[in-house]
């Protein structure tokens, strides 16, 4: 088990649903946590709702600028990162790529896939001074088998995927654990911000099915961190019961 009173906690996308079930999760549990996100109200509350144990930064994951600024300037007891967790991500659009808009395109790639490695870049080094961290980085079962109208969401969350296998291949020999959560189903804010706002976007799908909460998910990641240190847990994939793979599809000539 990992002593986690010793551990600082930067996680991205923290204003809400996963990101923030982490953050409660590992203040409770006794560590120090950085919440980031672009929303202050959301930062505010919860840092009113944790504690002390947590700090705050409104960080743009896009913004190369903002991501160093924030590491930069962190207080020194919260300075030593030892765990990231890269949760910040949307998905925009959802239809047939060539009728999509190619701005909420390129705000895929610049959030799942220049945040990941942009934030990554920034806590890395210090990981590697002091030989020791977790970097936890939060794909999609999305980016693992295809679903028609996700053709750029999915391929930022295979690269997800991918990023996270080759940084462990080249750490080894570090004491650092890298990690990739894929889950399907889960209570998050991820629908609402694909209908643009609809909040009946969630209800609707989940209609009939039981979803992963943002807490079990929580969980889940909890449980990998405190495997022994001598365990990684390089790929975790999670889907609600009552969600399953589609079936391969078949176009017949009529």
């Amino acid at each position: 088990m990992t002593e986690i009173s010793n551990d600082v906690v930067f996680i991205t996308g923290a204003t809400a649903g996963m990101g923030a079930a982490f953050a409660r999760r590992f203040i409770n549990e006794g560590a120090r946590v950085i919440a980031t996100g672009r929303r202050a109200e959301r930062l505010d509350a919860l840092r009113q709702e944790l504690g002390d144990r947590l700090h705050t930064a409104v960080v743009d994951v896009r913004d190369r600028d903002s991501v160093q600024q924030c590491v930069t300037a962190l207080p020194s007891d919260f300075s030593e990162i030892s765990v990231l967790i890269n949760n910040a991500g949307l998905s925009l659009g959802g239809g047939a790529f060539q009728n999509d808009d190619l701005d909420d395109m390129l705000t895929m790639i610049d959030t799942n896939i220049k945040g990941v490695v942009q934030v990554t870049h920034a806590i890395l080094p210090g990981m590697i001074e002091r030989d020791r961290g977790h970097i936890f980085n939060i794909g999609s079962v999305g980016g693992v088998y295809t679903v028609p109208g996700n053709s750029i969401y999915g391929s930022t969350k295979s690269f997800v995927h991918m990023f996270t296998l080759d940084l462990r291949a080249e750490l080894l020999g570090q004491h650092i654990r890298v990690s990739v959560l894929e889950p399907g189903a889960v209570e998050s804010e991820f629908l609402e911000v694909r209908a643009r706002g609809d909040k009946s976007a969630l209800e609707n799908f989940k209609r009939g099915m039981r979803i992963i909460t943002a807490d079990e998910f929580a969980d889940i990641l909890f449980y990998a961190y405190s495997l022994p240190p001598h365990v990684n847990a390089n790929i975790i994939e999670v889907m609600p019961t009552d969600q399953s793979w589609n079936r391969v599809a078949i176009h017949r000539a009529t």
